[in-house]
């Protein structure tokens, strides 16, 4: 069964191309996704695929029901872009100002897309049931994965299986690792309030800048002397805006940026700890603050029995060369949500394309094209040989 499934993938390759540039020429960003949506429903009205629409928001759910009785298997994939220029001298440049699939989120619905085809094709020889769940907004919190699952794409569901392309890793690799593989990702906003004044008189004043830049200082020191050194974790600050002329000293200073971690007990001591650094901090040089921790996706931690039988069977998919262990990243996804609440495991496709490789979210992001369909045959002997 699975050679039939892996011969209508390749054959089916071209097509699976064509989706992919189509969707990178037109991409909405997270929660906008209205006509993306909309072309993944029309894909499945042409097959008379039955599907639900507006799940949980833009998402859509479609279901492929074999003709032997068996397990439901959900596969993955997410659809939303980013809010960046797009810069490469590519025929399916993005024709959005501002907006690109920097990410491969392009290439995981064509491969989700054609992959859904090809097992339809072979529905009379399937066992089971297979949900093709197609996320919106995965890049920006609260993200899609959540309200999805509230609206029921996981009900009566056995196991769940996602990838990630990565351009980073070689064509041909498949990464995998058992318990956490991404980090939680949590953002933090902090306004320190001082008092403005003349630049030239600062004992009259109370500076904001001055404070801030000490508390970017004493942040730094959350991880290295706070936490646990055999755990992990990140904490960055991503912006600083303290805007005046030239002669005024600072009324206010707003910082943000984002905690990683994995552990639950980790992540709560940076929350705790954070504040108490921005009282002291504030307390000495008599200013106040207001402080904004928003916890953002879990991390996606893999169940081992899942994880384990995805290794076991990505060896013998044609196109794979390499099966290896991944390395922790503290990257954010919400594939983490589906984790929560059903066994399953989520992996990485190797995606580095020829020539120059940007990494995830530059405005001259690419993959090798030929990734989309090694992900398809991972994906999809992964869902028929779990019915074994």
């Amino acid at each position: 069964m699975t050679t039939e499934l892996i011969n209508k993938l390749e054959n089916s390759f071209d097509d699976m191309v064509s989706i992919r540039r189509y969707l990178h020429m037109h991409p909405e960003v997270s929660f906008q996704e209205t006509k993306t949506a909309k072309y993944i429903q029309d894909f499945y009205t042409e097959l008379g695929i039955p599907f639900q629409a507006n799940v949980g928001g833009n998402g859509v759910v479609a279901r492929v029901k074999g003709a032997l009785p068996g397990k439901t298997v959900a596969l993955r994939a997410d659809f939303d872009a980013l809010p960046i220029q797009d810069e490469k001298d590519v025929p399916y440049k993005s024709t959005v100002a501002g907006v690109m699939h920097a990410c491969g989120h392009d290439g995981h619905t064509a491969s989700l897309l054609i992959l859904a085809r090809s097992l339809n094709e072979l529905k009379d020889q399937l066992s089971g049931e297979y949900v093709f769940i197609h996320q919106h907004a995965e890049e920006y919190a609260p993200g899609g994965a959540k309200p999805m699952i509230d609206a029921g794409c996981l009900e009566d569901v056995d196991v769940i299986f996602g990838t990630h392309l990565w351009s980073l890793t070689p064509l041909g690799t498949i990464e995998y690792k058992s318990g956490p593989i991404m980090a939680a990702a949590d953002r933090f906003h902090i306004t320190i309030q001082g008092r403005g004044g003349h630049g030239a008189n600062p004992h009259q004043a109370k500076d904001a800048i001055v404070v801030a830049s000490q508390l970017v200082v004493n942040l730094q020191q959350l991880v290295s002397r706070r936490v646990n050194p055999t755990e992990a974790a990140v904490l960055s600050v991503g912006s600083f805006v303290a805007e005046n002329a030239f002669n005024i000293i600072a009324d206010s200073a707003k910082l943000s940026g984002t905690v990683r971690t994995f552990n639950a007990e980790v992540r709560d001591l940076m929350e705790n700890e954070l504040e108490r650094v921005i009282k002291g901090t504030c307390l000495t040089a008599d200013c106040t603050y207001s402080f904004n921790f928003d916890r953002g996706y879990p991390p996606v931690i893999n169940h081992k029995a899942e994880t384990e039988f995805l290794a076991s069977i990505a060896d013998e998919i044609p196109g794979v060369e390499q099966v290896q262990e991944s390395e922790l990243l503290m990257i954010g996804e919400d594939f983490g949500y589906y984790l929560e609440n059903i066994p399953g495991t989520f992996f990485f496709t190797g995606a580095m394309p020829q020539g120059e490789v940007f990494p995830h979210h530059s405005p001259k992001f690419d993959f090798d094209e030929r990734a989309m369909l090694i992900a398809a045959k991972t994906l999809g002997t992964a869902a028929i040989n779990y019915q074994k």
